[in-house]
């Protein structure tokens, strides 16, 4: 580790600064992400996200959900920031999710949305995409 790295550090132990930033959308790991309210009116919906977990018994877990709001934290510069994704999920563990084994679409219950949940930010670089698909795009037209 070198000295710049040992300041940013020590930086980034200290707390926040009191004031944040938000965004509408965030480009991250080949992903761009929007906040749902951002993109309930586009065509294309960048809001779902999926972060790959474990339990307490080493179990491996993947959250789906969607990002309310993107969210970027200062710590004492602007070289040390941190960009978060508050998120709410879904609950998957107990509700299965489908995936289509042709196209790989995943679909999820949308009831299925977890309340009280204490953890719903993640770090943004963390996230995944995932695609989904609803009922009504695989009936047949024709």
């Amino acid at each position: 580790m070198g000295d710049s790295d040992v300041i940013s550090l020590s930086l980034q132990s200290l707390s926040p600064e009191r004031k944040v930033k938000c965004y509408k959308g965030y480009f991250v790991n080949g992903y761009v992400f929007h906040t749902e309210e951002y993109g309930h009116e586009r065509k294309t919906y960048n809001n779902n996200i999926y972060i790959t977990g474990s339990t307490c018994s080493d179990f491996e877990v993947d959250y789906y959900g969607k990002v309310e709001e993107v969210v970027e934290l200062q710590y004492h510069n602007e070289h040390n920031r941190v960009f978060l994704f508050k998120c709410y999920w879904y609950d998957t563990i107990d509700r299965e999710i489908r995936v289509d084994p042709h196209y790989g679409l995943i679909e999820i219950n949308l009831k299925a949305r977890l309340r009280n949940v204490n953890d719903v930010f993640v770090f943004a670089n963390n996230a995944n995409k995932f695609i989904t698909h609803t009922p009504f795009l695989l009936e047949r037209t024709d």
